[in-house]
């Protein structure tokens, strides 16, 4: 079988280098009125790009050291909920500047009782005339503290089951009454890179207009937007998406004379294969959407699987740089730190966020193994009965 992407002389590789042949330095709006930020969306956002044109594309603008513009949750998290269900007023308000970088984004969804159990949210937002007002408080915004716009989920209607009553907003990052404070994590690093925060509202008046689909039928939407960012989440680089892959970790060793100790030559060796299992399934996963065979559900076994990987490659890494790597800013083998020691720091996050690895297993297991549903602990039976059931989730 062959996990590699068409040769030099393929249509779709010379249609993209004309393009950029006439763009040399295309900036993000360039790029986003030719379709190249979100290719496979529909035009005229992208280019309809099936998932095989779309790895071409990403290659060409690779070696042509194109970078696309920097909105992961805009593009990636909820870009494709306003394609889908905005009106055409949001999509022309809303979609170019994302896609150009213009406009950043953030995901204003979990709350400090509402994680992994995302239903249970409790901010609300209640109709005023045409206004919704919104109180209440989110917690681990990524980008929150210089996002323009955001996505809310809220709920509009407390006397229903908790999945009935809720509501998917965008939210003007600067309106009167929100707050956002800083969380500072063990990298120490807050900044315009990223960065957790604390979102408070307080009498938050947010248009009507600005409710995406209809009221209380926000958990459709919230479920969509959660496969978008499993998968954006997802991507080759070890630190969801970003950053460097187990190739990489491998030529930096090459680079600088290879590894003399047995142990961790082998496990270098071992991460490279593991690399390699969680770059085909990647291909798998592409050429399953382009004969049709496409499972969104799919999303949450390729997270966990990229989850524990992305924390194996920066595991490996700082134990190659030896006894510097208790340094703050040391990398593999003597290489510059960057993205090498922040990883480190930040990888025990990679099986929390944007599903913990038991909430991946849940889905899996019940919506695609078709396992039953845990059943509910039982909190009269005494703990020596209920010691083997796991606790209920997904």
């Amino acid at each position: 079988m062959d996990f590699q992407l068409p040769p030099e002389d393929d249509r779709r590789r010379l249609e993209v280098r004309e393009w950029l042949a006439e763009h040399p330095n295309p900036s993000g709006r360039d790029l986003a009125d030719g379709g190249y930020v979100v290719p496979h969306w529909p035009k005229p956002w992208g280019l309809d790009a099936d998932p095989l044109s779309q790895l071409i594309i990403d290659d060409e603008l690779k070696r042509a050291g194109v970078q696309r513009p920097i909105n992961p949750i805009g593009t990636g998290h909820c870009g494709p909920i306003l394609v889908a269900h905005g009106t055409e007023e949001q999509k022309r308000r809303y979609i170019p500047p994302m896609m150009a970088g213009e406009e950043i984004w953030c995901q204003l969804f979990s709350e400090p009782g509402a994680g992994s159990d995302l239903a249970s949210v409790s901010t609300r937002a209640v109709r005023d005339g045409d206004d919704f007002v919104v109180n209440g408080q989110k917690i681990w915004t990524s980008l929150g503290h210089f996002a323009q716009l955001g996505i809310l989920l809220a709920r509009t209607n407390p006397d229903v089951p908790k999945h009935d009553g809720l509501s998917y907003f965008i939210i003007d990052m600067k309106a009167p009454g929100i707050e956002v404070r800083p969380i500072v994590d063990a990298t120490g690093w807050h900044n315009e890179a990223g960065g957790f925060n604390e979102v408070f509202f307080t009498d938050v008046r947010v248009p009507a207009d600005q409710l995406i689909g209809e009221e209380n039928r926000g958990w459709g939407l919230a479920k969509e937007t959660l496969v978008n960012e499993r998968v954006t989440l997802s991507r080759q680089g070890a630190q969801w998406g970003w950053g460097p892959t187990a190739t990489d970790l491998v030529d930096v060793a090459r680079e600088r004379g290879g590894v003399a100790d047995e142990v961790l030559r082998d496990r270098l060796a071992a991460l490279y294969i593991e690399g390699e299992i969680y770059r085909i399934h990647g291909l798998r996963q592409v050429g399953d959407a382009v004969t049709g065979r496409g499972d969104g559900r799919m999303s949450s076994v390729r997270k966990a699987l990229g989850d524990p990987h992305g924390q194996h490659v920066f595991q490996v890494a700082r134990d190659l740089a030896g006894s510097a790597g208790v340094l703050e800013d040391a990398g593999p083998l003597g290489a510059p730190g960057g993205w090498w020691a922040q990883g480190f720091l930040f990888s025990p996050a990679l099986t929390i966020g944007g599903g913990t690895s038991e909430v991946l297993r849940n889905i899996i297991g019940e919506r695609i193994l078709g396992l039953p549903r845990e059943p509910e602990p039982d909190m009269g039976r005494p703990w020596s009965e209920t010691r083997n059931t796991p606790a209920a989730g997904g």
